[in-house]
């Protein structure tokens, strides 16, 4: 596989990191942009990232550490979801959201993250705990689940509830989800995208939107489809088959960013 192919094949996945990390789809992009540019300035660099995602990663963390300065106040250009998010930004410090981030929703084992943001591996599991009990100051609040499959809908029932959060209903199809939602606004939404009656999941989420400013995570086993760079993008989206932790992490986050809708 070429350079090119194999820097490819990850993108989607280190764009939905870098919008994670700075809060901004926008922002994001150009630190990743940025990357690409560096590697293509600099052969060394460039022959480095055929090593798969941990390099690539690495490459994008030294650009994004040597250029990060603390969020400054909002001018007023940004959206009100942006400026939310940074505002919340400034609580959690850089490190610990690095770690957290890399090592649940980008799935990387605490050695490869280590290396990805150039500490010792003992630090990562300081950082991630840190970073978790920063995040779960949050109030409890209540969830609706959309999600066709039963196990599946059980299973991250029995999490939210671990959390200390309520359900306020589960829904397979986009007319359940807005019977839920009507009867009892939740104050974050787990949605699959394809759903028991072939209706969409983002169009079950449109709906509730309309209704209510409300944090959603997409929860799908097909991520790359949202990925694509042609339309805002989910802030929050977790691939299927998912790891327990890696949800536990995106509640925490959607409830402390109290994101709304799709960064653009």
């Amino acid at each position: 596989m070429s350079i090119g192919a194999e820097v490819a094949a990850h993108l989607p996945f280190l764009r939905r990191y870098a919008r994670a990390l700075t809060g901004s789809q926008a922002t994001g992009d150009a630190f990743v942009k940025a990357t690409l540019e560096a590697a293509l300035a600099d052969e060394e660099l460039a022959r480095s990232l055929k090593g798969g995602r941990v390099p690539l990663y690495s490459a994008f963390n030294k650009l994004w550490s040597s250029a990060h300065v603390e969020i400054g106040e909002d001018n007023g250009s940004g959206s009100l979801h942006e400026t939310a998010a940074q505002d919340q930004l400034r609580r959690i410090t850089p490190l610990n959201r690095q770690a957290l981030l890399l090592t649940t929703v980008e799935d990387f084992s605490p050695p490869e993250a280590a290396q990805i943001m150039g500490i010792d591996e003992d630090e990562i599991s300081d950082l991630v705990q840190d970073a978790i009990e920063e995040i779960d100051r949050e109030n409890s609040t209540e969830v609706l689940i959309i999600e066709d499959e039963p196990l599946i809908s059980m299973q991250l029932e029995d999490l939210v509830r671990s959390l200390g959060h309520e359900i306020c209903g589960t829904a397979a199809t986009r007319t359940q989800a807005q019977q839920v939602a009507a009867e009892s606004t939740p104050g974050l939404v787990l949605a699959d995208i394809q759903l028991a009656d072939g209706s969409s999941g983002l169009d079950a989420v449109d709906d509730i939107l309309a209704m209510a400013s409300v944090p959603v995570i997409f929860i799908t086993a097909y991520p790359e489809r949202l990925l694509t760079g042609d339309r805002p993008e989910p802030t929050y989206l977790i691939t299927k088959p998912f790891q327990e932790s890696t949800v536990r992490a995106a509640i925490s986050q959607a409830l402390f960013f109290g994101s709304s809708r799709p960064l653009s």
